[in-house]
């Protein structure tokens, strides 16, 4: 149901079968209520077994539901699945996906067991969050299930939210006069923030008339959550709380042609290890969730990574299906660029409050776009694939017009090759550190030539400003299609060592050459995120969801809140 979860059982049977059904059912809701102890639980049976309603059992704090028997499954679904996306309208159709999979297996085993059941338990959705119990409730047991004391149902709460964070400090007239709440609004609206902790209140405020004013400003404890990126090369996790301050963080090498099943094993483990070192600091009643950054295309909808192209032996891999088997908490996927977006978004707070694209170079070049106040993923959430954007712009195509692979979307391959191309020497003589034919395309070579470059060695820079040129000729059609005046630059591979040279040389293409160039002035700015932003673009992706204001179709001048009036 909309305030916890669903479980459904379409089927039929009577007598012994009738009784097997029941005590099933009662088994698997005592067993869904011990994973999810703080969820109000709801059961939707579609069944009417001999001898009367079915009973809830002792054990539970359990809602049943019971539909005639002369109801079909089909009816039943219908009316769940318009109650479901009514209430959840912005989760219905991965809603829709994970309901119409578990039917695709009952369906199959109904040639064998002609009275088979379907059990399925809905989600819950992260930002839909419960409020803290009443203080004579018996005290939740705490499994990092996210489920907590925030409850942002309130528009107008987002919108006091961001205010706050974008600011700050602030006080509560300030809060008023920028959102045009009224100031008994904010006042209300404030109080049962700070009676929850999300908001804490600052040293008084010497006013020039009256009292002096009592600033709020988040409290950074309030929320944390976990992000893990998933590459080709290395696995990393953070957790963050909501001030976007680093918890604590973990990496772990891999490789790209690792079979699926041990990945994702690896990742769960990262995962876990992470959360264990960061247990001591993080309230576990405010723990939102976790999110996963991913190298694109992506199905989110089905949570399905569509093999990647530097990750080829994965094929398609349900990975958000198989995660959550290891984690009893919302667990939201995200492209690796859009995860980074949101990152800069949250964490760059006012200096990121107007449109922008992030360049993402990780192994792969991507874009992360911020527009109209949100992030923009597209219809199939697989929007910024950069690669092709630069090969047209650079005029690669094969003979039918296809765009090619661009090696220059490759950073940490392409930069090692064109250096030991250009004749990149060492301190002996002989290649340079880490760029000869055994070691070109890794991490430690990407990082040597980078280290080469900022000394000075000419090969060495030579290849980086190629690789950079080639980025920012695909920048140029990123600003020239969406009229942008800010591009951000961040991800791992984009160090110290060569910020200054991708920086220079994207500066250049995306003001000489646009259409418009006479009429704007296009920023290019190193991102605020850390070389973790994929990762910390992932956790954020949970406050994101849970506290961001949205109000569709409006489009809000750059660093408005845009409350509405109570």
């Amino acid at each position: 149901g909309p305030a916890g979860r669903t479980s459904t059982s379409p089927g039929s049977g009577t007598g012994d079968a009738s009784a097997a059904l029941r005590a099933g059912l009662a088994g698997y809701l005592v067993e869904a209520s011990r994973s999810h102890p703080d969820l109000l639980l709801h059961a939707i049976t579609l069944w009417e077994p001999s001898g009367g309603t079915v009973q809830e059992p002792p054990e539970l704090s359990l809602t049943l539901h019971q539909i005639p028997a002369r109801s079909t499954w089909r009816t039943f679904l219908r009316a769940m699945i318009a109650l479901d996306s009514t209430s959840h309208p912005e989760s219905s159709r991965r809603v829709y996906l994970d309901l119409a999979s578990e039917l695709k297996r009952y369906a199959a085993t109904r040639a064998d067991r002609p009275c088979a059941a379907v059990r399925w338990l809905r989600e819950n959705v992260a930002g839909h969050l419960r409020a803290e119990r009443a203080p004579d409730g018996p005290a939740p047991n705490l499994s990092w299930s996210g489920v907590n004391q925030i409850d942002l149902g309130s528009f107008n709460e987002c919108v006091v939210i961001e205010t706050v964070r974008l600011s700050g400090t602030i006080t509560r007239g300030e809060i008023a006069h920028r959102t045009g709440l009224t100031q008994q609004s904010v006042s209300r609206i404030a109080r049962s923030l700070l009676d929850r902790g999300i908001l804490i209140e600052d040293a008084q405020r010497r006013a020039t008339s009256g009292k002096p004013r009592t600033p709020v400003r988040l409290s950074g404890t309030a929320a944390h959550a976990l992000g893990i990126h998933i590459d080709p090369e290395v696995l990393t996790a953070v957790v963050i709380d909501l001030d976007g301050a680093i918890v604590c963080t973990r990496s772990r090498p891999v490789t790209a042609d690792t079979d699926p099943a041990e990945f994702v094993e690896r990742v769960a483990a990262l995962g876990r290890e992470t959360l264990a070192e960061a247990r001591g600091a993080v309230r576990e009643d405010g723990f939102l969730g976790i999110g996963v950054a991913v190298p694109g295309p992506v199905d989110i909808a089905s949570g399905t990574v569509l093999g990647p192209p530097l990750m080829s032996a994965w094929g398609d891999l349900p990975l958000l299906y198989l995660l959550k088997d290891h984690f009893p908490c919302p667990v939201l996927m995200e492209k690796d660029s859009t995860a980074a977006a949101a990152g800069e978004r949250w964490i760059g707070r006012d200096r990121r409050a107007r449109d922008f694209a992030y360049l993402y170079l990780g192994t792969g070049v991507g874009t992360g776009l911020y527009l109209n106040g949100d992030l923009y993923r597209g219809i199939s959430s697989n929007a910024g694939e950069f690669g092709q954007l630069c090969a047209i712009a650079l005029g690669r195509v094969d003979k039918d017009g296809r765009p090619e692979m661009v090696p220059e979307c490759n950073p940490p391959v392409s930069v090692p090759d064109l250096a030991l191309r250009g004749g990149m020497r060492g301190p002996a003589g002989g290649s340079g550190p880490g760029v000869g034919s055994a070691d070109s395309g890794s991490t430690a070579a990407y990082l040597a030539v980078g280290e080469a470059a900022a000394a000075g060695d000419p090969a060495a820079a030579a290849a980086v400003r190629e690789v950079a040129q080639a980025v920012g000729r695909g920048a140029l059609g990123l600003v020239d299609l969406l009229d942008i005046d800010l591009i951000v630059l961040g991800g791992p591979f984009f160090t110290a060592d060569v910020a200054d040279f991708y920086l220079d040389e994207i500066t250049r293409t995306v003001n000489e050459f646009p259409t418009a160039r006479r009429l704007r002035r296009v920023e290019v700015e190193p991102s605020v995120l850390s070389a973790e932003a994929a990762a910390v673009g992932a956790a954020s992706t949970l406050f994101h969801a849970t506290f961001t204001p949205r109000l569709r179709g409006e489009r809000r001048p750059p660093g408005a809140s845009g409350g509405l009036r109570a």
